[in-house]
């Protein structure tokens, strides 16, 4: 089955073709119109989405060599996300599906996540899989195909956004994360005292919003410009807290779930550390890592085009009367 992917939950406009779980295309299109304002913009992204839209997808068609007859199924992010973007991408799929006569499928953009790894590796269930983004932060045990259920997510701020916003108080361009991993990797993250999150009770859950503000307050101490020796141990103390933070949950969700993998995905799977430390954790376990390339860590239309083919495999399709669920947040909710 060749399937079209459209990925419009944020600021990304994604198309990809994949067919029977290989990518023959998988077209990314930033908007660089937020760089300006240190953060997305949604309604600005909204627009910027009805313009890019057309051309990536028919960039995704001409690059896999197929033309929109030859499609055989459309698969959409459905939510979660900013209403106004998945819109976007939903009226043009199920547009493109009806003038065709093909299905189409709305898809949780946090499962496309957490089976992007599937990919390029062979994700089998049962496994843990967490999602840091800008977005999310959420950990899920997977115990059979199509079958996601959420252990612990963040409750405050995400892990990408904890990135973003100290990144912007070091005076970091946005996104900051890129920007703050490759200082860390310079830095030393034994010379900045900064808290870790403590929830109490048997949780899976994260709190990120204490180490911004703990971090705020220190840099407000700091004398500026900071020295570049200076921010390099800051980088790392900031990256360190949050991968310790991301890790001992991944930890604690492999010693109470039954686990043959261990996956991370979403914008936050590109960090060097995190990517280090969660190897580590598994090798610890006799279980695989299995992280996403960092084409496919972004949001991307190929992830989305494979997680509508496993959902049109269970015969899943999506009705057209279905429309954007911005804060959907269960597996279970969508419309079928």
């Amino acid at each position: 089955m060749r399937i079209l992917g459209i990925e419009t939950s944020c600021d990304d406009t994604g198309a990809a073709v994949v067919e029977d779980g290989r990518i023959l295309s998988n077209i990314v299109a930033a908007q660089d119109i937020h760089l300006e304002y240190g953060g997305v913009v949604p309604e600005l992204a909204s627009r910027a989405h009805i313009t890019l839209l057309p051309r990536v997808v028919d960039e995704a068609l001409r690059a896999a060599g197929t033309k929109p007859s030859q499609i055989d199924a459309v698969a959409v992010t459905i939510g979660p996300g900013l209403q106004g973007s998945l819109l976007v991408g939903i009226e043009f799929a199920k547009g493109f599906a009806m003038a065709r006569g093909i299905p189409w499928v709305g898809v949780n953009h946090v499962e496309a996540h957490l089976v992007s790894a599937g990919l390029e590796s062979e994700l089998n269930p049962p496994y843990v899989g967490m999602v840091a983004s800008g977005g999310h932060t959420e950990i899920y045990h997977v115990p059979e195909k199509g079958v996601f259920r959420r252990g612990g997510s963040t409750r405050d701020d995400a892990a990408g956004e904890a990135f973003d916003k100290i990144g912007k108080l070091l005076g970091l361009p946005y996104p900051a994360g890129p920007h703050l991993d490759r200082l860390a990797r310079e830095g030393r993250a034994d010379q900045v005292p900064l808290p870790k999150a403590r929830l109490k009770g048997d949780t899976l859950d994260l709190s990120m919003s204490g180490l911004k503000t703990a971090a705020k307050l220190f840099l407000e101490r700091e004398p500026h410009p900071i020295p570049d020796a200076r921010l390099r141990d800051i980088a790392a103390s900031v990256e360190k807290a949050i991968v310790d933070a991301l890790v001992e949950r991944l930890a604690q969700a492999l010693s109470r779930f039954e686990a043959g993998a261990v996956t991370v995905a979403g914008g936050c799977a590109c960090n060097t550390l995190l990517r280090r430390e969660t190897a580590g954790l598994a090798h610890s376990r006799g279980i695989p890592a299995l992280f996403p390339s960092p084409k496919l860590c972004r949001d991307n239309g190929a992830m989305i085009a494979y997680a509508g083919s496993l959902r049109l495999q269970g015969g899943q399709a999506t009705p057209f009367t279905a429309t954007a669920i911005a804060n959907l947040d269960s597996f279970s909710s969508l419309p079928v």
